[in-house]
């Protein structure tokens, strides 16, 4: 991935090595609030400690992910800002707070072990950066900075859903089907970020796309299912299948139309319909 012209957001905070902020409560809806969750469930064997890493790992701030970082959430500022434009709206861009370990929230207390998120209550994604080696090593996805940039442009795009009402627009749907409409609408708005952000900034190099299919292809709840238990329980979704996750991320990059498909166009998860 080729960033070279690509601007570098002021919207970055670096709090790796720095421990939670002081916090009351505890984890209690951390799962129900935060949208983002590239998987909802924690990958470190039984009885590990999710803090067990090297202090002096988690205590360097690395100026290469800072300025990758950095550089990513540009290209989607620029992307979101023309698009609401064309919209007739203005675009709002969200914090990203780089962390490690765990973090204190405006959705409540998060800890590495859940992955990047987007917390709607205070318009902020989460990120530590450690997630990458777990996907590429533990899940079989891609570590490769498209496939990062991937990453952060879906927790971008809950931002987006998050402005434009989407996450308001639950009415009958049960919880897991509106999770599922969600989450596949924000791999379909990040290929929305990558068609836009390539005919503005051509940061797209051979491999890359491929990476990103890649990593989508990893986390589905399918295979994510078939890997800790055997059994697939589509009632239990909150994020798609991977034939979804890729097939609507590839539309998204394909068409560049960031005013559709709504949540509409997600069929509910439990329905043998394919989308």
């Amino acid at each position: 991935m080729d960033l070279g012209n690509a601007p570098e957001s002021g919207n970055v905070r670096d709090r790796r090595g720095m421990g939670p902020k002081l916090a009351i409560g505890g984890l209690g809806g951390i799962v129900l609030m935060v949208l983002g969750l590239i998987f909802g469930r924690d990958l470190l064997p039984d009885g590990a400690d999710p803090g067990n890493r090297d202090p002096q790992h988690d205590a360097a701030k690395d100026e290469k992910t800072l300025v990758f970082t950095r550089k990513v959430l540009g290209t989607t500022e620029v992307v979101w800002k023309e698009q609401f434009q064309k919209m007739g709206k203005r675009y709002a861009p969200p914090e990203l707070e780089l962390f490690s370990k765990q973090v204190r929230t405006g959705c409540g207390v998060a800890p590495s072990s859940v992955g990047p998120f987007y917390c709607p209550k205070d318009r902020t994604v989460y990120l530590d950066p450690t997630f990458f080696d777990e996907l590429e090593r533990k899940l079989g996805g891609s570590k490769g900075e498209f496939s990062q940039a991937y990453v952060i442009a879906h927790e971008v795009g809950h931002h987006v859903q998050n402005l434009l009402g989407y996450m308001n627009k639950r009415s009958s749907m049960e919880e897991h089907d509106f999770s599922v409409r969600l989450e596949l609408q924000a791999d379909y708005l990040a290929g929305v970020w990558a068609y836009h952000g390539q005919q503005t900034f051509r940061f797209i190099e051979p491999g890359d796309v491929e990476s990103a299919i890649k990593s989508a292809n990893a986390i589905g709840d399918d295979r994510l299912q078939k890997r800790s238990g055997g059994f697939v329980h589509p009632e239990k979704f909150t994020h798609g299948t991977s034939e979804q996750r890729v097939r609507w991320f590839k539309q998204g990059l394909r068409t560049g139309d960031a005013t559709k498909p709504t949540l509409d166009h997600f069929f509910e998860v439990a329905s043998s319909r394919k989308l």
